[in-house]
């Protein structure tokens, strides 16, 4: 039996904590962890009491970036090797974007490289103070390559550019204002604020979360007009849902006592 590199916590308000378990190695991604990892997203998505997932590390730091003694093994072994490597995290990435809850980098200490990638690549990212971003493989002659669609859109061309060309490091007052992190947290309290900003994206309707995060994400290269369209056909599958039934006659009692 292979040894437990992701950690699951469920929490009565409907998080789920995937943590990553190699904090001897800073959390680096190793070929397991990813399978792990997209493993445990995969139950995520099947179980109707998870609203929110939550990925994090378990020690110091978040993920400080791929194993590269795997890396090194799969250059021995030539191309193959590495593009199927390579093609396990970008299906990763590509599960998290799927999934029809949020997923939700929480991030204390290093994301570097692969790990920066990966917290880039959820929906939403919360940082301690004191964390630490970038993308340092450039360093290496390697390019972190399947993060550039998601970091593109999240932080604009110029920006994410120098930071995948310079691969220098920033902190997370730096990563909130050019948008790679939603929301910084002070040291004091982290964990316990940490606990309400998940609980409180747990609490919204879990019909109306999922719509619209498949509605958003669906909506990369697509025109004007078919965007309109798209967004009224989720217009018209929300109303009929049963949450915003309850929701529209909760509003409209509330407005008759008042």
């Amino acid at each position: 039996m292979s040894e437990a590199l992701v950690v699951r916590r469920d929490a009565a308000d409907g998080v789920r904590t995937l943590a990553l378990n190699r904090p001897g190695k800073r959390n680096a991604l190793s070929a397991e962890m990813v399978r792990q990892l997209s493993r445990s997203l995969e139950d995520a998505s099947r179980d109707p009491g998870v609203r929110v997932v939550a990925i994090r590390g378990e020690g110091p730091d978040f993920c400080a970036g791929a194993d590269l003694g795997e890396l090194a093994a799969s250059q021995a072994l030539g191309p193959e090797a590495g593009l199927a490597d390579a093609m396990r995290l970008g299906e990763l990435f590509v599960r998290i974007r799927r999934l029809p809850r949020p997923v939700v980098a929480v991030v204390a200490g290093r994301a570097l490289g692969g790990g920066c990638g990966l917290a880039t690549a959820c929906d939403l990212v919360i940082a301690r103070q004191d964390a630490v971003f970038g993308y340092p493989e450039v360093h290496l002659g390697f390019v972190p390559a399947l993060v550039m669609s998601i970091l593109r859109r999240k932080v604009g061309e110029s920006i994410a550019l120098e930071l995948l060309l310079k691969g220098h490091r920033v902190g997370a007052a730096r990563a909130g204002s050019v948008g790679l992190v939603n929301r910084v947290i002070e040291e004091s309290g982290f964990e316990a604020a940490a606990a309400d900003y998940l609980s409180d994206l747990a609490a919204r309707p879990p019909a109306a979360v999922a719509l619209a995060k498949r509605l958003f994400h669906g909506l990369d290269g697509v025109g004007f007009e078919d965007s309109i369209a798209r967004g009224a056909e989720v217009n018209a599958l929300a109303r009929m849902t049963e949450d915003c039934r309850r929701g529209v006659e909760e509003f409209l009692r509330r407005r008759h006592r008042g």
